[in-house]
């Protein structure tokens, strides 16, 4: 999301804000959010997605016009979920969760935009701009659905003569009845974080409104785009020349259309390709990119974040959260976390250098870069 707001009216007041938008987007595993649906309304959510949060006043129609999809995939069926992934899901509209995630308060320096005429596309205008970045998904409903499936696979791959070297990469064919109820369940989960993140959107234009005490559209806090990163979509591509309708599956990946794919996109990016948000880390800060029409070779797709180089468990032997938090304080960037573990799991060490991650992907030529933004305060999940 951008705002008008600039560094110099953020900063005095980054820890108040930070610490409210911890308290109104609650964090951490188990989280509960403030939306209240009953399990009967909650299966509305996993049909409409954020379609759903524009009827309950959570959303604007600019809004749903910057999600990708508009924020709905098609096919969803929530007779394919199951009672346990209903119960894990259905009270955690408008969190953050855990691990990864994050929703995080950064800075736009005039030296770090690459392309004027994109980053004007996105809203992005002045050195100094303060913007909002979110990371987070369909929490423990979509892990559910995940799980469920994942057990039914192992039951069938026998009967349809699949063998596989590990248990994590159970599949059907996607026309079998075991893969498209998989695939609408899927769609349920995908619709969940699409509505999960507008729930977030619109606490974030809250808490904004009252730390700052002027309305969500005088500071202009509008969302540049959402696209998931974990999905596999129906799709048409050229295979040898000839346009063939794919599932394409990203994960950990996220979509990179170009300019030639505009009528997918919303009409002020038909010209520069779709916005992608590729997440760095808490202390070196993210990239917007753009995609291209050479992206050819990965399906119009590219990396959603910079990937780790340490495992979890090696992040927390080697790095102290309550040293991390005051070393980066002490470098400007307040962060609110829920767990020192958790904290000292996402440290930037732990993580590939950003640079060299966006620089593969420009060479490869499947994105470009837009716009470098450095992180000023962070809620952790």
């Amino acid at each position: 999301m951008t705002t008008n707001l600039t560094i110099d009216e953020v900063k005095p007041k980054i820890k108040e804000l930070v610490d409210a938008l911890y308290l109104k987007v609650p964090a951490g595993v188990g989280c509960k959010g403030f939306v209240k649906v009953s399990k009967e309304e909650f299966k509305e959510v996993m049909t409409e997605g954020a379609q759903w949060c524009l009827k309950k006043g959570y959303a604007t129609e600019e809004d749903i016009e910057n999600i990708e999809s508009h924020g709905k995939i098609p096919g969803a069926d929530p007779n394919k979920v199951s009672d346990k992934a209903i119960k894990r899901g259905f009270d955690q509209i408008g969190t953050l969760g855990s691990g990864n995630h994050y929703l995080e308060i950064q800075e736009v320096k005039e030296e770090n935009i690459y392309d004027k005429e994109a980053a004007k596309a996105m809203g992005i205008t002045k050195s100094g701009q303060v913007v909002i970045m979110v990371h987070c998904g369909s929490r423990g409903f979509g892990h559910q659905i995940g799980t469920d499936y994942l057990r039914k696979f192992l039951e069938v791959m026998p009967k349809y003569g699949i063998e596989i070297l590990d248990r994590e990469l159970a599949c059907a064919p996607f026309n079998s009845p075991e893969g498209q109820d998989y695939y609408k369940a899927m769609a349920c989960a995908a619709n969940m974080a699409f509505a999960n993140r507008q729930v977030i959107t619109h606490r974030i234009r809250e808490v904004f409104s009252r730390i700052f005490g002027k309305s969500a559209e005088e500071m202009e806090i509008n969302l540049v785009y959402d696209v998931a990163h974990n999905i596999a979509k129906l799709e048409k591509h050229l295979i040898d020349g000839k346009e063939k309708e794919l599932l394409v599956h990203r994960k950990g990946a996220t979509r990179a259309f170009g300019p030639s794919r505009a009528a997918e996109l919303p009409k002020k990016y038909a010209k520069i390709g779709q916005p992608i948000i590729l997440g760095g880390s808490m202390e070196t800060g993210s990239y917007l990119l753009k995609g291209t029409d050479e992206a050819d070779e990965t399906f119009a797709s590219t990396a959603h974040g910079a990937g780790r180089t340490m495992s979890r468990s090696a992040a927390k032997r080697d790095i102290k959260g309550e040293e991390l938090l005051k070393n980066m304080e002490q470098r400007g960037i307040y962060v609110h976390a829920v767990t020192m573990k958790g904290l000292a799991e996402e440290a930037g060490k732990a993580y590939k250098d950003i640079e060299i991650v966006v620089d593969a992907l420009e060479k490869a030529g499947i994105t470009k870069r837009v716009v470098a933004l450095k992180p000023i305060g962070n809620v952790k999940g």
